[in-house]
Parts: C-alpha cells; sequence; structure tokens
C-alpha cells in the first residue's frame, strides 16, 4: 500500500494542539506573575508605610526621653520595649560610634548608615505635636520644670479660671504642659478667654519661671546689645518658648538696635539652646533595621528570582504534559481513522469507538459509511451477475435456434421467427431499462415536465392493460379527482404506472382486481395501485426496490420479470422530486403508492 501524504507539521492536530495549550500556559504565567507583583508592590508599599509610621513614633519616643533626661542612662529598657512592640532592630550610638544601647544580641554589626540623629535641641517639628518652629522639642523644659507645690498652686488657679470660661462662654478644658504648667483652653482657643475672668493671676510667672526667665534673658543680652533687660517678658508660657520673643522684640527695640524679627528669633533660639543643653542627653545616632538581619520588606533576592522562574516554569512543564496527553487520546482516534481509510477497499475495516466525543461519533460515521460501502459492493457484484444471467437466457435461445437453422435441423419458419423477434425483444427492454437506470444514476435523465391531467394517465395505463387484465381474468378499476393535474413527464410517468399495474397483474391470481386511483392531499397528488395478490413478506419490503430483486428466487420468467422494473419506478419518482412506497400484507395484496408535487398551473386545452 502506498503510503498517504504526509501532514505537515504546522498542521498538525498535535502540534496546533501543543501550540495553543503553550499560548494559553504563557498567558496564564503571565498574567498571574503581573498579578502578584501588583499585588506584592501594593502589600510592599502597605508595608513601607507601616515601617516609616513605626519609625517615627521610634524617633518621636527617643527624642522625648533625651528632653527628659541629662544623659542616656536608663535607655536600654525603652529601646528593648520598643523593639518588642515595632519588631524593629534599635541601636543608639555616640557621635564617636560608641554603643548605647542596641537591641540586638552583642557583636551584631550595625546597619550601613544612621537612620536619624537624636538630639532634642534640633529635632524634626514632625517629631512631637506642638514642636517648636526652632526644633527644639517641646518636652525640653530644663529649669522650667516645675516643683510639686508649684503646680498643685496653678492648677488650683487653672481650675478657678476654667469655672469662670464655662460660665461665660458654656465650655473649656485644662491642659498640662510638659513643664508642670497647666492652662486653661476655651472652645476659640487658648486666647479667647473672657475680661471678666482675665485676672492676670493665672499668667503670673511662678518663682521657678521667673527665675529660668531671668536666666534665659541673661543669656539673650549680648546678642540684643547691653538693654536687653528691659524687654523682660512676663508670659509664663516662656518656658516653651511662646510669647516670649515679642518681649525680647520690644528689649531689642529700647536698646536702640535695629533688629528684624529673623536677627531677634535667632538670639532666642540660640539662647534657649544654651540654657537647655545641661538638661538634655547629648546627641546620639540612631540605627533602624529588621531583626535577625533581614531587610524589611519584599526581598526580591536571586533565591527569590529563582523562585519565580521554578514556579512558573513548573506550571509551564505541567501544562504541556496536561495537553500532551490529551492531545494524544485525541489524535490517537484520528490516526486509526486515517489508517483505515488508506487501506485498499477490500481491505476497509471497522474502527474501534473509544470515546463519546465528536472523534467517537466521526468514528462511528466511518463504520456506518464503511458497512454501506461493503453493502453497496455487494449489491454492485450481485448486479453483474444479475445482468449476466438475464442477457444469458436470451442470447442462449437465439443462438440455439440459429445454430440448428444453420446446420439445416429446423427450417426458418414464421413461428421460429416470431420467437427469436421476441427474444430480441426482451434483450432490448432489459438494455432500455439499464440504460434508463444508468441515466438516472449519473443525473442526465431528461425529463420534460409539463401540466398532465391525472385521469388521462390512469386511463391511458388501463387501456394498455386491458387485454392482458381480461386474458387473466382479472378485473381492473380506477377512481381520479377531478381536476387533479400533475407537473410530470407524461411518457416517463406512463411507464411508472404501466410497470407498477404490469407488476401487480402479474402477481395477482385469476378473479382478483387491481385498482389504479389518483387523488389530492394537501399540495401534493397521490397516486396508488393497489392488488389483491399474493402480498410480499415483511422481510422483503425493504428489498421491493432493489435491482434484480425477485421474491422469486428461482428468478422464473413465469412469476416475475427481469427485476428492474420497481428499480426503474423509484429512480423516476425520484426524479419528479417524488416518493413511492409500498405496503403490503401477506395474503392480501399489495399497495404502491406515488407522492408528486402538483401542477401550479392548469391551463390545459380540453381535448
Amino acid at each position: 500500500m502506498t503510503p498517504g501524504p504526509r501532514i505537515p507539521w504546522r498542521k498538525s492536530l498535535l502540534v496546533r494542539l501543543l501550540l495553543t495549550s503553550v499560548a494559553i500556559a504563557v498567558v496564564s504565567v503571565g498574567a498571574t506573575a503581573w498579578l502578584a507583583v501588583q499585588t506584592t508592590t501594593r502589600a510592599i508599599q502597605e508595608e513601607r508605610g507601616q515601617v516609616l509610621s513605626d519609625d517615627t513614633d521610634i524617633l518621636r519616643r527617643l527624642s522625648g526621653f533625651a528632653a527628659a533626661h541629662p544623659d542616656w542612662e536608663g535607655v536600654h529598657s525603652s529601646v528593648r520595649d520598643l523593639s518588642l512592640t515595632t519588631g524593629r532592630r534599635i541601636a543608639l550610638t555616640t557621635e564617636a560610634g560608641r554603643i548605647i544601647a542596641d537591641s540586638a544580641a552583642p557583636g551584631t554589626a550595625l546597619p550601613a548608615r544612621a537612620s536619624a540623629t537624636v538630639d532634642p535641641l534640633n529635632t524634626d517639628t514632625s517629631t512631637e505635636p506642638g514642636a517648636q518652629l526652632a526644633g527644639i522639642d517641646p518636652r525640653a523644659v530644663g529649669p522650667y520644670r516645675l516643683p510639686a507645690a508649684e503646680r498643685a498652686r496653678v492648677k488650683a488657679l487653672a481650675e478657678k479660671r476654667l469655672a469662670c470660661v464655662r460660665k461665660h462662654l458654656g465650655d473649656g478644658r485644662v491642659r498640662q504642659l510638659p513643664s508642670g504648667r497647666t492652662v486653661v483652653i476655651a472652645d476659640g482657643g487658648e486666647a479667647a478667654v473672657p475680661s471678666p475672668c482675665a485676672d492676670g493671676a493665672l499668667n503670673t510667672p511662678t518663682r521657678t519661671e521667673q527665675k529660668a526667665l531671668d536666666e534665659l534673658l541673661a543669656l539673650t543680652a549680648p546678642c540684643l546689645g547691653p538693654d536687653g533687660r528691659k524687654g523682660q517678658a512676663a508670659s509664663p508660657l516662656a518656658g516653651i518658648g511662646v510669647d516670649v520673643i515679642p518681649g525680647l522684640t520690644a528689649a531689642a527695640q529700647d536698646s536702640g538696635r535695629r533688629l528684624d524679627g529673623r536677627q531677634t528669633q535667632n538670639c532666642f533660639d540660640d539662647a534657649r539652646r544654651t540654657q537647655l543643653d545641661p538638661y538634655v542627653a547629648p546627641r546620639a545616632r540612631l540605627y533602624l533595621g529588621a531583626l535577625g538581619q533581614q531587610p524589611v520588606g519584599f526581598d526580591l533576592s536571586p533565591s527569590n528570582k529563582a523562585k519565580i522562574v521554578g514556579v512558573a516554569g513548573l506550571v509551564l512543564v505541567i501544562t504541556v504534559a496536561m495537553t500532551t496527553v490529551v492531545a494524544i487520546r485525541l489524535v490517537r482516534p484520528l490516526r486509526a481513522l486515517t489508517a483505515a481509510a488508506q487501506q485498499p477497499p477490500q481491505r476497509h475495516t471497522r474502527v474501534a469507538v473509544t470515546t463519546k466525543d465528536e472523534t467517537g461519533y466521526l468514528a462511528a460515521a466511518f463504520n456506518d459509511l464503511t458497512a454501506r460501502r461493503q453493502q453497496l459492493e455487494t449489491q454492485r457484484k450481485a448486479m453483474v451477475s444479475d445482468i449476466a444471467h438475464e442477457l444469458r437466457t436470451p442470447l442462449t435461445n437465439i443462438r440455439g435456434w440459429l445454430e440448428v437453422t444453420r446446420d439445416g435441423l429446423v427450417e426458418p419458419d414464421p413461428d421460429l421467427i416470431a420467437s427469436l423477434h421476441d427474444e430480441a425483444l426482451l434483450l432490448q427492454h432489459i438494455i432500455d431499462d439499464l440504460q434508463d437506470l444508468a441515466a438516472a444514476d449519473a443525473g442526465t435523465l431528461a425529463l420534460h415536465r409539463e401540466p398532465v391531467r391525472a385521469d388521462d394517465l390512469v386511463a391511458q395505463t388501463v387501456s394498455a392493460h386491458r387485454t392482458r387484465a381480461q386474458s387473466s381474468d382479472i378485473h381492473l378499476y380506477t377512481h381520479t379527482d377531478p381536476g387533479l393535474v400533475l407537473d410530470a413527464d407524461p411518457v416517463r410517468m406512463r411507464q411508472v404506472l404501466g410497470n407498477l399495474t404490469s407488476n401487480a397483474l402479474r402477481h395477482t391470481p385469476a378473479g382478483g382486481t387491481v385498482t389504479l386511483t389518483a387523488r389530492h392531499v394537501g399540495d401534493l397528488a397521490v397516486l396508488t395501485v393497489e392488488d389483491t395478490g399474493s402480498g410480499i413478506a415483511a422481510d422483503d419490503l425493504p428489498h421491493v426496490f432493489e435491482r434484480f430483486w425477485r421474491a422469486e428466487k428461482s428468478r422464473s420468467r413465469r412469476t416475475g420479470g427481469s427485476g428492474l422494473g420497481l428499480s426503474i419506478v423509484r429512480q423516476f419518482v425520484e426524479a419528479h422530486e417524488g416518493t413511492v412506497t409500498v405496503g403490503s400484507e401477506p395474503g392480501k395484496g399489495c399497495v404502491f403508492t406515488i407522492r408528486l408535487p402538483r401542477a401550479r398551473h392548469t391551463d390545459l386545452r380540453t381535448p
């Protein structure tokens, strides 16, 4: 067997399935990776925001410790607690690099660079609400811190003023400053105090505050001039640097020196830092990092990249493997079908149906096609044998009579010539029938369709067979609906009804009847030929219209014709876009029914 054409790899179903699966896998892996990156990036941003918030809180709390203590002694417990709370490594060193406190184990290397500098006299204004514009931590109060007695006296004055404020304004509250002084805050703020309540007692500096103010003015005097003390401020809030600048500015003006506000502020800030320096811890460097020396946030290290690539590759391999298994299962029956179809016709075999999907249906259809082909091949062989048998008998008779006549054994009398003529007509009839069937099979059967009156068609058929019916003592009956017109070839339709009537007369015994009817049913014309003959067995009905088929297997011409008449009937009726069926009950006769389209135009001339 010559192998079939080789399928190009780019058109192979298996290759296309694999390429499709790879494309799907690449898209899915890419989409998953993109989603993972987006999600991870968002998580990193959120984590960084949390880390920044934690770092700010650590700096604020350590700056508060430095503002309230003259040194870093005792900061170890605070560093340890902050590390446990935030999950960060916290280390403090001097500016020279000496370790002050470290939450990590001894000997652990510090991060590459410091995160911030802890200096309450020069701090970030965002580390503590209400921080000074100069960068001085408001919790650094130094000599302005009130002793317990003064705190109690100022608190009593504050509560007295709060009662007055509530009486006139309806609401208010008190707040204690880092120095220990209590102030009253009305709805409009600290300055919104009604006149009846502004007795000046609460705002009068205590002895401790007055002493610190005198010291501050003394430190400011070298910068403002010899008359700087004239502007001695009386604000009790001077301990945190509020309302002191106006007094100092006035002192500068009284001294005759023309200083702008910025110069005055700088003088005041420098003096305050000098005054508070002995009361706060020295500058320190703050190192922050992750516990265990791991970087904070998402670590896209080479190992993590390798993990991502490995997982993506594993997904791709699994996808390709699963697709390969499915593709092989799909392609295997197709290859079996291809191999079976490429076999010679005589070696065609059935293909096993292993699935119930489209491939399984295709295999079942192929098996049906193979079975029909084998059936057609069997019918073809039988038809060849039948044709040879049908032609052999008359040819044998003609040859035999001609040979004996040639040898002088028989005289060529009129009876012999008539017999030879009948045999020649039989041959001509068989050949004509075969030619008609061949034309119908090839689609070249010529039809000359025209409106045909059904009653005329039936009458002509009965007239042609009346003599034979009378000689056989068979009664012919007809019944037609008036005005029924067919759209048909009259010659072919007379041949159809003639074959059916001849077949009915052949199988109807003496005394029987053959009835031809023509009636209309909707848009169809229904013609029937009914007899009261022997009928056809139920097993034989499917074979009635097959070529050369006879109910009598003996092929006797006394009981059967050539076996082509009913085949011609079916071919001619189907050529007219109609149908022919048969119904029979053994012992009660047969009914052949023809259904044809009615003529759309019935303009017929009356003969």
